[in-house]
């Protein structure tokens, strides 16, 4: 065998071990070989098939695949021969089963010592089980990513240099960044200082949640506007062959249900509030009839011994002292009643202005307003309400004095009315300019018997009392404002709207 027929049968042998079927063809698409791979499948021998053409033996072979032997434009064979570079086809059959198929085509050109294309390779590779693998991870990662997308939890994963590589709708809204722009941050920017760092140190502690896994964990991200937000955060690390290739982070705005909770907190602060002066009003109530009946006997005994003893007894001051102390104490028991509501109340229309006007002329001690600047701010336009006159001015005359008390009668007092026009309630602020209510007091201060005046100053029972008259006359009493500038009360009131005829006949 000469060395001609040596490399020939050897290049035979080497294209009949290929594993795909494989054929020659000119360009002209005319076969020229085939080798045993082709043969086996299409139980053909290779003298039946040299010397066909590709268009002719196509449809025998594959009766349900659609070819573009038709349009040059298209044929990879002539494709192959004009530019003389590899290419290939992916087409799609149906087997004698009726299951779909895929087959790769490959066209590799042969080139002559002119550069010409003298020979084509076609190889057919069924590629149908990698197609429908390919279509199976395409559908996987489509439901994935509407499942992503739909969610209401705000989603953002960021590879291992911390660049974010997706986020979801929720997350864009949550952290203020559209899409396009989020991709451009690293993801310690939506967190404070040290944060980010803090939370791979979690997720890589496995005694806190398992090796990669952060449990539920509270705290504030900070979006595009640099406004902290309060979440809840679960989170975890993505490996590829053991190795951190980036994590994953799922927030839930807190925001609304902090909101609810705090809600929640205040219902149940005001329900205790409103048992606890319920309980307190009905021992008060005990308490102010016990005393009520010896108080009376003092006074009545004590006034007529004063009648009978001459100014200038020695006794007289001392007996002075006793009706001034059972004075006192009638009061106190006038107080208790009232926080009780074992008082008969008698409800009125009115103007707010007369409320202020009113207030300021029963305070008989004008030496309190010696060095303290009274202001009056009202309203150009009358504003009735309904409540009992007495009792609410017995609550402004209590909040004037305890403004006089802080300023240490010396400061400014301002007497403010106001309504907007169209609501149904109207406001009465009263502040001075004294040092304020400290921050662990405010809660305190409507509490009865809770004083911080000095011992025989105040019995504790005053703001307890306005909280009750204000809530016995539909309206209420809070603190709007109080630091070192001082301190502003708020009275409430519902407006009441009235006939000119059954005003002036609700007045006299």
């Amino acid at each position: 065998m000469t060395r001609d027929q040596q490399e020939i049968n050897w290049r035979v042998r080497v294209f009949d071990s290929l594993s795909y079927p494989t054929r020659v063809l000119k360009p002209d698409g005319t076969i020229i070989a085939v080798n045993d791979k082709f043969s086996k499948i299409f139980n053909e021998s290779s003298s039946s098939i040299v010397g066909q053409t590709c268009r002719k033996t196509n449809p025998i072979h594959f009766p349900n695949q659609s070819f573009p032997c038709d349009n040059s434009e298209e044929c990879p064979l002539q494709k192959t021969v004009k530019y003389k570079v590899g290419q290939s086809a992916l087409l799609h059959t149906i087997d004698i089963s009726g299951d779909d198929k895929w087959e790769d085509r490959v066209f590799s050109p042969i080139l002559g010592d002119d550069g010409e294309v003298i020979f084509v390779i076609e190889s057919f590779r069924d590629v149908t089980r990698i197609n429908v693998l390919e279509r199976l991870y395409g559908d996987a990662r489509e439901l994935i990513d509407k499942v992503v997308q739909s969610s209401v939890s705000a989603i953002i994963a960021a590879n291992r240099r911390g660049e974010i590589i997706l986020v979801n709708k929720a997350a864009e809204e949550l952290f203020g960044y559209p899409a396009d722009e989020i991709n451009d941050i690293h993801i310690e920017s939506c967190y404070a200082e040290g944060v980010a760092r803090d939370i791979m140190k979690k997720l890589r502690d496995e005694n806190l949640g398992g090796k990669g896994k952060l449990p539920v964990t509270r705290i504030d991200i900070i979006n595009r506007s640099g406004e902290e937000i309060p979440v809840e955060m679960t989170a975890a690390i993505i490996y590829k062959d053991g190795k951190e290739e980036g994590t994953a982070g799922i927030f839930n705005d807190m925001r609304e249900k902090l909101a609810v909770e705090r809600e929640l907190q205040n219902a149940q602060t005001q329900i205790g509030q409103t048992e606890k002066m319920a309980s307190l009003g009905r021992l008060a109530a005990g308490v102010a009839h016990e005393i009520n009946n010896p108080l009376t006997s003092i006074l009545l005994y004590g006034n007529m011994m004063r009648e009978k003893i001459e100014a200038e007894n020695p006794l007289s001051k001392n007996l002075d002292y006793v009706l001034e102390d059972a004075e006192r104490c009638r009061d106190i028991v006038k107080n208790l009643l009232a926080y009780s509501r074992q008082s008969n109340t008698s409800k009125e229309v009115f103007p707010l202005e007369r409320l202020v006007t009113d207030s300021l002329r029963l305070l008989r001690d004008q030496r309190l307003f010696m060095h303290v600047e009274v202001v009056k701010e009202l309203v150009n336009h009358e504003v009735l309400v309904r409540a009992d006159l007495n009792q609410i001015c017995q609550v402004v005359i209590n909040l004037i004095i305890n403004g006089i008390d802080a300023m240490e009668e010396n400061g400014k007092l301002t007497l403010k009315t106001s309504w907007v026009e169209g609501t149904e309630k109207a406001y009465l602020e009263i502040s001075d300019t004294g040092g304020g209510i400290p921050e662990e007091n405010v809660s305190k201060i409507f509490d009865p018997f809770f004083t911080t005046k000095e011992l025989g100053k105040g019995t504790g029972l005053g703001l307890s009392m306005a909280y009750g008259v204000m809530k016995e006359n539909e309206g209420r009493i809070f603190v709007k404002k109080t630091g070192p500038e001082g301190t502003t009360f708020v009275l409430e009131f519902p407006v009441v709207t009235i006939s000119n005829e059954i005003y002036f006949d609700s007045i006299g």
